[in-house]
Order: C-alpha cells, then sequence, then structure tokens
C-alpha cells in the first residue's frame, strides 16, 4: 500500500494515487480528500522507495513505521505541540537505536512522526507487503523507469518525476 501512498515536492502531507496519465497523476490528499493534479515536472516519492539510514547500511521506511506501531500499540504518537531535537532523537532511539546520528537529521524524525500520525489515522496498512517480483505501481501504469538516487537529509530516496 505504501507503494500508493506519496508525498509531493512542495506541497503538505501526503497524497493517495488516484490515476496516472502521461503528463500528469491525480492524487487524493489524505487529509482532507481534496483531489488535485500533479504535473510531470513535479518531483513525487512512494514512500516504499524512502529508507533511513543506520550504522549498518539503511531500513526501509515500512520496517520504521511497523516499529512505531509495535511501540505505540497501533495509537497516534504524540510528542508535544513543538518537541526538542533531543526529545525527537531520544524517541527515535528508542525505535531505531542503530540509526545514524551523523545522517537524520530533527527534520527527518519530525516528518517520519508526521507521516505515521497521518497514515494510522486513516487506517493505512502498514503490514502490507509489497510484491518483490512485479513492477512497482508507477512503472505499471506507464511512468518512465529511469530514476535517480537522491540522498537527503538522513533518508534515502528514489526521485521519480510524477
Amino acid at each position: 500500500m505504501l507503494s500508493k501512498i506519496l508525498s509531493v515536492t512542495g506541497r503538505p502531507g501526503l497524497y493517495k494515487l488516484i490515476s496516472t496519465n502521461q503528463n500528469l497523476n491525480i492524487v487524493e490528499s489524505l487529509s482532507d480528500g481534496k483531489r488535485i493534479p500533479v504535473y510531470a515536472q513535479e518531483k513525487v516519492v512512494a514512500l516504499s522507495d524512502v529508507s533511513i539510514y543506520t550504522n549498518d547500511g539503511d531500513i526501509p521506511l515500512r520496517e520504521v513505521l511497523k516499529l512505531i506501531k509495535n511501540k505505540e500499540e497501533g495509537k497516534q504518537l504524540s510528542l508535544g505541540p513543538k518537541p526538542s531535537g533531543n526529545t525527537l532523537f531520544t524517541y527515535f532511539g528508542e525505535i531505531l537505536p542503530d540509526y545514524s546520528r551523523e545522517s537524520v537529521y530533527a527534520s527527518d524524525v519530525k516528518k517520519i512522526i508526521s507521516w505515521y500520525n497521518l497514515l494510522t489515522e486513516h487506517g493505512v496498512d502498514l503490514e502490507e507487503e509489497e510484491k518483490k517480483d512485479s513492477p512497482s505501481a508507477a512503472e505499471t501504469e506507464g511512468e518512465n523507469e529511469d530514476t535517480g538516487t537522491k540522498e537527503e537529509a538522513g533518508t534515502k530516496k528514489e526521485e521519480k518525476e510524477a
């Protein structure tokens, strides 16, 4: 399911892929349910393509979200209205003790927590596995397979143009 949940650069929140076309995708905001077009020049990242740097490599975002879900027993997570960097890192260290302290920033942890809260609020199944041997949703729906890897602030994202 995370392959159909997208983060669009420059737009807040997460979006569910509704349909795709040669020049644009139609996505629906998880927050308010509004459908909007995302054009080919906008950068879009599927949550299934995001991973977190650890000291031993990287771990998929799906696994980190599952760890948070297990710790919070499937409930929303609240660290207060404006948690400090130390609070965020302390919590993240409890979830993923071997995360890379040089590559993961407070803004990354804050984003992961907000994504977790949004996904649990809307009942997105974090346990559902994607099929490894089948092409991703973007590839099956006619998108360009040419992807580049962008490493940014503790998360590794494969950038795909929508």
